[in-house]
């Protein structure tokens, strides 16, 4: 099987945008007789549904943004009673009340398509065993996945996230040819294959499909040789739909993910002014959600920093994106440069000796904010030289390390144009996931302020 849906899937260009249009015109007229925001948006802004014809009139209409789903909490920004939903999923809430997202019936249909087309580029097939290690509850990965995998006819072993005991047993015992996870969890159990000596081969397990963190070469390339997989990456958002809005093909691996863009229009702005930006420049990622029927989103602003462009000579011919750099709201701003914690980690994969488990520690002295780096040194690296302190001066470490250090400071220091106090740690020292999305940077500034 080489497509879910091999007719969407590669339909040429102009049918598919004229799909688009067609539903893009229903879509605004559907908010804004249903949804009270959108049309005092709109009409604020000047725009009626007859203005709108094609997806190029879409900078048009403002955004979208997730503050306004926090205003319009629980309900209000719903297209259909509460009553006619089956399902409804939200965010952690960890900032204020959680973001809710509502569902048809139709929607959990369109949800578990995009899953399953997900899952066959990422290689899977049916009679295929799934160990879905994602979180089920409000959460949108564990039942995506779930409902995805059993569309497509794989037998779906619903572990969710956490319980590295159980998750190991059950790659040994039940032999599942697939598992999904986050992908700093799927680090973890790397990790743990090896203290545990368990050998990758004597597993079944030949794909991982990660999500829901930005993630990086380094780590695909740590998971592959410590789990014997190949990682494949899937993208979604709760507020979208969940996972499956776009995903890697595993014979691609490394090019970009497809976005199954008759579902979900992709636009890519400028983060200051929201001027859309030309096919792969980098930006703020933006969707409309083309046929959801519960609570369709216009023009959304999902604050993740990547680009898209189509490669034409690939398998489909749907728009890709590339990897997700950041998030606008998560970027730094060091002494007057801009940093993603992915462009640290991008550095460290350049040196062999060290492991992409890193963590980024930002503090403040006076008016200046600093930046600390705490990075694992490989086991084996350590071993070889009598597994000297770390935790002693960087003079008096063992040459080989204090090189080490010497150059990794001036990688960063040339690649991302900050000096920063970088500290090479025992491996295994720095916090892992335990199943959850993982926080690789600890700012002091905010704590310091509360």
């Amino acid at each position: 099987m080489k497509y879910f849906n091999p007719e969407i899937e590669t339909l040429p260009f102009d049918k598919l945008r004229k799909l688009q249009n067609e539903r893009l015109q229903k879509l605004v007229a559907y908010l804004y007789e249903r949804v009270p925001f959108y049309k005092k948006r709109w009409e604020e802004a000047g725009v009626r549904p007859a203005d709108i014809k094609s997806v190029q009139d879409l900078p048009k209409l403002p955004f979208t943004r997730k503050p306004h789903l926090r205003e319009n909490y629980p309900f209000d920004l719903f297209a259909i009673p509460v009553k006619d939903t089956i399902r409804l999923h939200a965010s952690s809430g960890t900032t204020g009340k959680p973001t809710v997202v509502g569902y048809s019936r139709k929607d959990i249909d369109t949800f578990s398509e995009v899953v399953a087309r997900s899952l066959v580029a990422s290689g899977c097939q049916p009679g295929m065993k799934l160990q879905n290690a994602y979180g089920y509850g409000l959460f949108t990965g564990g039942l995506g996945m779930h409902y995805g995998g059993e569309l497509l006819g794989m037998t779906v072993i619903p572990v969710s996230g956490g319980m590295t005991e159980r998750q190991l047993l059950l790659l040994q015992d039940f032999r599942p040819e697939v598992i999904c996870c986050t992908p700093s969890y799927a680090q973890r159990l790397s990790e743990e294959l090896a203290a545990r000596g368990i050998s990758p081969e004597s597993l079944h397990v030949h794909t991982a499909i990660l999500g829901a963190e930005p993630w990086t070469e380094g780590i695909r390339t740590q998971v592959e040789a410590g789990m014997g997989v190949r990682a494949v990456n899937i993208y979604g958002l709760s507020e979208i739909i969940g996972p499956g809005v776009s995903n890697e093909d595993y014979e691609e691996r490394g090019t970009g993910s497809y976005i199954w863009e008759d579902h979900f229009f992709p636009e890519v702005v400028d983060k200051d002014t929201g001027e859309p930006l030309p096919e792969g420049a980098y930006g703020v990622l933006v969707f409309t959600t083309l046929t959801k029927e519960a609570m369709p989103l216009m023009r959304y602003w999902t604050n993740d920093i990547t680009n898209i462009y189509y490669e034409h000579s690939h398998k489909r011919t749907h728009i890709k994106m590339g990897p997700i750099r950041g998030r606008s709201d998560d970027m730094l701003i060091i002494r007057g440069v801009n940093l993603f914690p992915t462009q640290v980690e991008d550095v460290i994969q350049d040196f062999d000796q060290l492991l992409p488990s890193y963590q980024l520690i930002v503090s403040r002295d006076g008016a200046m904010d600093r930046l600390a780096v705490k990075v694992e040194v490989k086991e084996g690296v350590l071993r070889a030289m009598g597994r000297p302190n770390l935790e002693q001066q960087t003079a008096v470490l063992p040459d080989a390390l204090r090189n080490l250090h010497g150059a990794l400071v001036k990688k960063i220091k040339e690649r991302i144009g900050l000096t920063m106090a970088i500290s090479l740690v025992e491996p295994g020292s720095i916090p892992r996931s335990e199943g959850g999305k993982l926080n690789r940077v600890l700012d002091l500034r905010k704590s310091k302020k509360e």
